[in-house]
């Protein structure tokens, strides 16, 4: 009996040592699974040296939805160092700003409104950005064709010549042609790593550079007359592009100044007549009058952006 009962003891504590072990293992398991999701994940290209992420649970989960995919990637051609946990935190605390200051500097019926013009405007920050580095590249287009002619003269191949460039270049172009040698070292072609880059940036410019290169590579011939000749061409359309920017800009200007006007007006209204926002949208023709202004100010601002849009 005695001996039955130590060999049921001795078999719990083994029991209990090895469910000890298993839950040890499991949680230090997750643990590393976890560090090594904010390593694949969350470190980025553009991710500062030494800077904590913050909001890296809701990050991870949010990356796993359609919503957090789509703004990863548009994050990706900003250049902001911020990821998508972050940017929706901030976001979302911007827009429930907006809407408390517009409900009580207004009325209770512009909070929903400015939040859905401040949501617009989160995402128009984001192509802003997207197109102002997209710009910023393409004006360094004809020094990155430069050095890779140059290359190409001293005998480098394009692999080769890509990886100088990266390094001789500042950003955006040397942190793209970094993405692009990255690529490349992990087995990726030339053809799709450039195809890569000419998604991620999309312009006329880098899509005739792309394809001088991959035809080049694929077919051989004389790639350093065909950069020389593109860096000169590649130098008046930066010039052209200027001075059509310039000529447009107070075109630009109107574009912006018309619903600033807008919201001036409904600022004069309630200073001059103090309650007045809140006694017109009280009304429902009130508010259909404010609805069909904003989409009116809303129409006339795009028409004079169409209009002030010039392909070059």
């Amino acid at each position: 009996m005695n001996k039955l009962v130590l060999i049921t003891i001795g078999v719990t504590l083994l029991g209990c040592v090895l469910v000890v072990m298993g839950v040890h293992a499991y949680s230090k398991g997750r643990a590393e699974r976890a560090a090594l999701i904010d390593r694949l994940t969350v470190a980025g290209p553009y991710e500062t040296a030494g800077r904590r992420r913050r909001f890296r649970g809701l990050d991870r989960r949010l990356r796993g939805t359609a919503l957090g995919r789509r703004l990863e990637r548009k994050l990706a051609v900003t250049g902001l160092d911020v990821t998508p946990g972050e940017f929706f935190v901030y976001a979302v605390a911007g827009l429930t700003a907006v809407w408390l200051v517009a409900s009580a500097a207004l009325a209770s019926f512009f909070g929903p409104v400015a939040a859905l013009i401040g949501l617009w405007g989160a995402n128009a920050f984001l192509n802003w950005q997207r197109a102002k580095r997209i710009e910023k590249f393409i004006n360094q287009l004809p020094e990155l064709s430069r050095i890779l002619a140059n290359a190409a003269q001293a005998g480098l191949a394009l692999r080769t010549a890509i990886g100088l460039a990266a390094e001789e270049l500042e950003a955006p172009a040397g942190e793209e042609l970094a993405r692009v040698t990255d690529r490349l070292a992990v087995g990726a072609s030339i053809d799709e790593a450039l195809g890569e880059l000419a998604e991620r940036l999309p312009s006329r410019e880098l899509v005739v550079l792309v394809t001088t290169l991959v035809l080049s590579n694929r077919a051989g011939g004389a790639i350093v007359g065909s950069l020389r000749n593109l860096t000169t061409t590649l130098e008046e359309r930066k010039e052209t592009r200027r001075e059509v920017r310039t000529q447009l800009s107070q075109v630009t200007v109107t574009a912006y100044a018309v619903p600033v006007f807008g919201v001036g007006s409904l600022l004069l209204v309630d200073a001059v007549m103090p309650g007045a926002l809140d006694r017109m949208t009280g009304a429902f023709i009130g508010q259909m009058a404010v609805i069909v202004s904003i989409a009116l100010y809303t129409v006339g601002f795009v028409l004079i952006r169409r209009m002030s849009k010039i392909d070059v």
